[in-house]
């Protein structure tokens, strides 16, 4: 039987790790080694580049849009104190990975503290489940402002805005913590290598020399909690909305408000469509290469929070004119 690329690139990297430490005893190792993009090595620099430059492009875009939100009082409201809420869980899960990522490519610095990648991993994990809850809420905020109106400033006002954020991040803490304290309490006797550019979860896991299926079954109970839930709570919103939307009594209403739901909608669509095919890809995709696989890992990390950012700033209007009087002034 003909091997796959991606089997023979685990191949070889377990073959590197045996014969590299088959001396050393990684039952409790203090430091994992990240290879980076296996295959591509000496396209490392390279490929530094253009990550570097939409970490940087998302750094800027997503902290004007929090100079923007702060600085005008009209955008003191529940719709953009969500997005704020949405940049926070945009921006830490990159900057949590990048600058290990940049040492690798640059510096050639592999090893990471079991500790930091524990701190990975957290960060990872809670902040997408985060990013979900947020969507979420951003979908009861147009729910309410489209299909009740009058009620709209009294019912999400700030003490209201406040819990649902609070809840959010509780929500996205407490469902992560069973992950590190299972990856911790782990024995790992095989290997230390992770051919990733930073921890991620599974990745991890699979180097543990235990049965692992508690793990495999709470992954997939939390990914039917948090995706599932919110996926079905926002079709629900917007089903709703849908419906007001389609009995206002003329075109240009209905494009009007529709469009207030522009930007969610396509944030919605930058969010889950490339989780979707990240998933998808490590289920299904076992003839595709390793290195392709931690590349469409790497850009899913870093492409939507450049992306969401220019979203906003291109169909809200009130954060386009806000932009405009700034450089203006």
């Amino acid at each position: 039987m003909q091997e796959t690329p991606f089997c023979l690139s685990v191949g070889n990297l377990l073959s590197y790790s045996m014969s590299d430490s088959n001396s050393t005893d990684f039952t409790n190792p203090s430091t994992f080694i990240l290879l980076g993009i296996p295959g591509l090595e000496a396209a490392h620099i390279w490929i530094s580049i253009p990550f570097c430059a939409i970490y940087v492009i998302a750094i800027l875009g997503n902290f004007t849009i929090l100079f923007i939100v702060k600085r005008e009082p009209s955008l003191h409201g529940p719709m953009y104190y969500f997005l704020c809420m949405l940049v926070v869980a945009d921006v830490v899960p990159s900057t949590a990975v990048l600058p290990k990522m940049l040492s690798i490519f640059w510096f050639n610095s592999r090893e990471i503290n079991f500790s930091a990648c524990l701190t990975q991993m957290f960060c990872l994990l809670s902040f997408s489940a985060m990013h979900s809850g947020i969507l979420v809420a951003m979908a009861l905020d147009r729910y309410v402002a489209i299909c009740d109106p009058l009620r709209h400033s009294t019912t999400l006002t700030n003490p209201v805005v406040a819990k649902i954020g609070l809840a959010v991040v509780l929500r996205g803490i407490m469902l992560v913590l069973p992950y590190l304290f299972l990856a911790r309490r782990w024995p790992y006797c095989r290997t230390n290598i992770i051919p990733y550019t930073y921890c991620k979860h599974i990745a991890v896991v699979k180097l543990a020399c235990a049965d692992i299926r508690i793990s495999s079954y709470y992954s997939l109970a939390v990914a039917f909690l948090v995706t599932g839930v919110d996926v079905f709570c926002i079709a629900v919103s917007y089903i709703q909305i849908l419906r007001a939307i389609f009995s206002l009594p003329t075109k240009d209403a209905r494009l009007k408000t529709f469009g207030t739901c522009g930007s969610h909608l396509c944030v919605i669509l930058g969010s889950y469509i490339p989780h979707l095919f990240s998933a998808l890809t490590e289920r299904f995709g076992h003839n595709m290469a390793l290195h392709f696989h931690v590349l469409m890992n790497n850009m899913y990390l870093l492409v939507p929070p450049m992306l969401n950012p220019i979203i906003y700033g291109v169909r809200s209007q009130q954060i386009r004119n806000s932009l405009l009087q700034l450089f203006t002034h």
